[in-house]
């Protein structure tokens, strides 16, 4: 039985970066279920991190951040980032302006993904601003 499942705004960010990169296929099986469905060993997750990718793909597909088709096995197949992904990962690609975001969002004890995304935007401005020397009032 999966523990408790709890967002994690890192892992989020990581997987886009991957998808973004590249990555086209997640492999979500645990050695005990490959095993018993004959899938190679060398594809298979320890149970706790199988579910916990599986949960955090399951939330980019619901924040509409990446479409993706489930293959046999346990796969997630990736079609494309969407539209609203790249604006996410644009907005929080730069690690200045991601741990800033974090570190907010933990001052105001969390935050939603639209709370999470104007304080990137905001921190993404004074960060340019301070690397460009000009102002974006």
């Amino acid at each position: 039985m999966p523990g408790p499942m709890k967002r994690d705004m890192d892992l989020i960010r990581s997987l886009l970066l991957e998808i973004e990169g590249g990555k086209r296929v997640f492999h979500v099986i645990s050695h005990e279920i490959a095993e018993m469905i004959g899938v190679d060993p060398a594809q298979a997750t320890e149970p706790e991190e199988a579910d916990r990718l599986d949960y955090h793909l399951g939330l980019l597909r619901d924040a509409e951040f990446v479409e993706f088709y489930r293959g046999g096995g346990g796969d997630w197949q990736v079609e494309r980032i969407t539209w609203n992904g790249h604006e996410f990962l644009d907005t929080v690609r730069d690690g200045e302006i991601w741990r800033r975001t974090k570190d907010g969002a933990k001052k105001v004890g969390g935050a939603s993904i639209s709370l999470m995304l104007d304080m990137a935007k905001a921190y993404g401005k004074h960060v340019a601003s301070e690397r460009l020397g000009i102002s974006f009032e």
